[in-house]
């Protein structure tokens, strides 16, 4: 790898065209949806290797329960085969997995998985690994200005001390903000990804199909990054504090 590239923090990935890769293939959506879950592992093992500290994965999103609950049971199985035949190569990569979504109305043997891989790697340090399940950008605003409120009425919090810094606290999680979305299979648009944490990222947006998202791709996407001249609304010197910041 280049060693003079300049490496974002914080990488966002919206997981897209499992279905249209099976499609192509005379596969069923299911064989694309398995495709792309083991493909998962890789990329997490890619960024690390790329020296990627944080990258936040879009698997499912709050909508995917409007799909046919055939293949919403087929994905949330997929899930538990994942951590049970994939999860240690993680482990053994010293990656931290953590959650970021609703838990409700997500079935209990895959809640249990969730908790399992978020205990048994907690004390990795090498990368964390955000898994954005039954998650929304939009819900994630609106659970963080339930929290807010909740503890103004409890008078822990006055509403003069709310503060960007409260808000990033009361997110699902706390990490940098987003330097770089990439979402795979062309499509330009963000579908309620992070919106908050997304508000200074840059956007990346390959024609390959997740499941075909190698280590060169993601490299690319990488260079491509390098391409970018980010300002943050301000100027070069600005520039440099925000990032300090984190």
């Amino acid at each position: 790898m280049n060693e003079n590239l300049f490496i974002p923090t914080h990488v966002g990935i919206i997981v897209d065209g499992n279905g249209r890769w099976a499609q192509e293939r005379g596969l069923s959506r299911s064989k694309g949806h398995k495709a792309g879950f083991y493909r998962l592992k890789e990329v997490c093992i890619y960024a690390k290797e790329l020296g990627i500290k944080y990258l936040s994965l879009y698997v499912f999103s709050t909508e995917n329960f409007k799909r046919e609950k055939k293949e919403v049971d087929y994905l949330m199985n997929l899930f538990v085969k994942l951590y049970e035949e994939e999860f240690q190569e993680l482990m053994d990569n010293g990656i931290k997995v953590i959650f970021s979504g609703r838990r409700e109305p997500l079935p209990k043997k895959v809640l249990d998985a969730m908790d399992k891989i978020t205990e048994e790697s907690k004390n990795n340090s090498e990368a964390v690994v955000n898994f954005c399940l039954n998650y929304g950008g939009q819900t994630e605003m609106l659970d963080m200005t339930k929290k807010i409120v909740q503890q103004v009425i409890d008078g822990n919090l006055s509403v003069d001390d709310i503060t960007l810094d409260v808000l990033h606290d009361n997110l699902y999680q706390k990490l940098p903000p987003l330097d770089y979305v990439i979402r795979t299979s062309g499509e330009l648009r963000l579908s309620n990804f992070m919106l908050y944490q997304a508000s200074y990222a840059e956007f990346y947006f390959p024609k390959t199909y997740f499941p075909d998202f190698t280590k060169n791709d993601f490299y690319d996407a990488i260079v491509e990054f390098n391409r970018r001249n980010r300002r943050f609304g301000g100027n070069a010197s600005w520039k440099k504090e925000y990032l300090v910041q984190y």
